[in-house]
């Protein structure tokens, strides 16, 4: 966009040669109507630097858009939207080109500049909905988009990344072959796992993390729904002010409070909705623990949930 252009638009009410700007105006629409459009952006050109009529200035950028000088012409009209009583064609045709880039918000905005003068602009309610169920299929397409990339990215090889030849072998045997596997599986279950010690768990969590990921993670989804409707069971078994208690209180030793804290349980309420599988799945976990958290359990008349 010219300097000189932009001069006499901002500088509105300006006219420094009314007469002369009709007069360019006019052989502008008559260069226009003979196909010759260098000529017409010339007339128009030079009206809009005489006068900054909106008319003059909106022909200039329909022009310009026309010849694909988009940039410019979006310039010019936003400058006629900003008005205080904006050029409805130039909402319109700024719209259409908001729309086109993808810049759904901008073209909605425009609408509702002509909308909220005008409900009954028929142009624009009909632009309103196509605008708007543009926005609904970019966002569909943005979404599915990130799920391919999601999908992609778990289903890579674990042995693709940089891993030791100990953790390396231990996923192999457990047949953990991608991302997407690790995130079904817990710490305490790779723990659990003959010659898998906390320096494979190290280095695999980092190798996660590295990627937005971590352990279990693909579990959560499927068990927290799950999990709330164990504890909503265990309600009728003890209050809310027994269930919310943390771990803490129930004075466990160093091995068993370590287990519970390797499996995410904080409180009494989150122990009750483990079954003793779970708790003997963590390493070093063994009978005299759990024989400590079962009594440690029935003090508050509760117990470890028992399979169906």
């Amino acid at each position: 966009m010219t300097q000189d252009v932009l001069d006499t638009i901002i500088g509105a009410g300006r006219s420094a040669d009314p007469q002369a700007a009709e007069a360019h105006y006019q052989a502008g629409l008559d260069a226009d109507s003979a196909g010759d459009r260098l000529a017409a952006l010339e007339g128009y050109r030079q009206a809009s630097r005489l006068d900054s009529k909106p008319q003059y200035v909106f022909k200039l950028a329909y022009l310009l858009d026309l010849l694909g000088e988009e940039d410019e012409a979006v310039g010019l009209y936003e400058q006629l939207c900003s008005s205080e009583q904006p050029y409805v064609n130039a909402l319109l045709n700024l719209a259409t080109i908001y729309e086109d880039r993808g810049e759904i918000s901008k073209a909605e905005k425009c609408l509702r500049q002509i909308l909220e003068t005008n409900p009954n602009h028929e142009r624009a309610r009909l632009f309103m909905k196509d605008v708007q169920a543009s926005r609904n299929m970019y966002y569909d397409e943005e979404h599915a988009r990130d799920l391919a990339k999601r999908s992609a990215m778990l289903d890579t090889p674990v042995t693709d990344f940089e891993l030791s030849v100990r953790a390396r072998n231990c996923l192999k045997k457990m047949q953990i072959r991608t991302l997407g596997d690790l995130l079904k599986i817990s710490e305490a279950e790779l723990l659990s796992y003959r010659n898998f010690g906390e320096t494979s768990l190290v280095e695999i969590k980092g190798m996660l993390s590295s990627k937005g990921l971590r352990l279990g993670q693909g579990l959560e989804a499927h068990f927290s729904r799950f999990r709330r409707e164990i504890y909503d069971q265990l309600r009728g078994a003890a209050p809310d002010s027994v269930l919310n208690k943390p771990i803490s209180v129930l004075d466990l030793s160093v091995r068993a409070r370590k287990a519970l804290q390797m499996l995410n349980i904080l409180t009494i309420g989150d122990l009750a909705t483990r079954t003793e599988a779970e708790l003997m799945g963590v390493k070093n976990f063994g009978a005299t623990s759990l024989y400590e958290i079962t009594g440690k359990l029935t003090d508050y008349g509760l117990s470890l949930r028992t399979l169906d």
